[in-house]
């Protein structure tokens, strides 16, 4: 199996109105869990979605079922994006999908240790982020919009930093990743 096939995926239903219910809980879910953690109530999440709690139970037997699918949602969405830049410039591009990435990695935060057994998921969701987001990397650098001597995991870890962290506004979190994307661009490329 390619480093880029997924090991896992969400699995949405066939009708249309099923998969519309199912995405509604995903999105509650993910604004839920990021805002109040992993032990939020699921009938807070089924009433944001719009459905009664035997509807999320119908899609999601256990909170675990729902953490991953979540999580797995997630990563499927930057690979996607990565893949799909709609004709971005290279460096707009990577900005755009390391945006993306900060708000995979705060959901990712507020539910990792309640599925961190799942070790191979996490592997599959990783390979699949580095497969996705590597190649608009070196395309910025092609482009000479990003360092030359920047790795993607230096990257990762200049993101997942900024996106660890406790911040009182979104707008504050917005503005330190700004300044951090700031440092992956050469120095005559700050804006």
């Amino acid at each position: 199996m390619a480093a880029t096939e997924p090991r896992h995926v969400v699995r949405r239903p066939a009708r249309a109105d099923a998969r519309r219910n199912f995405d509604a809980l995903l999105d509650a879910a993910r604004t839920v869990f990021a805002a109040e953690g992993a032990g939020a109530s699921l009938e807070g999440i089924a009433r944001l979605a719009g459905v009664n709690i035997a509807t999320l139970y119908r899609n999601f037997p256990t909170r675990g079922h729902l953490f991953e699918a979540v999580y797995l949602d997630e990563v499927e969405a930057l690979a996607t994006m990565a893949a799909e830049p709609g004709g971005l410039e290279p460096w707009e591009a990577l900005e755009s999908w390391l945006r993306q990435f900060v708000s995979y990695a705060t959901t990712k935060k507020a539910i990792y240790d309640a599925i961190a057994h799942r070790e191979e998921m996490f592997v599959s969701g990783r390979d699949m982020i580095h497969a996705a987001g590597r190649p608009l990397l070196e395309r910025a650098q092609q482009a000479g919009l990003a360092r030359g001597d920047v790795t993607f995991d230096d990257v990762l870890f200049l993101v997942n930093g900024v996106s660890g962290a406790n911040f009182v506004q979104e707008a504050q979190r917005d503005r330190v990743l700004t300044m951090a994307l700031d440092g992956i661009r050469p120095p005559s490329n700050h804006r």
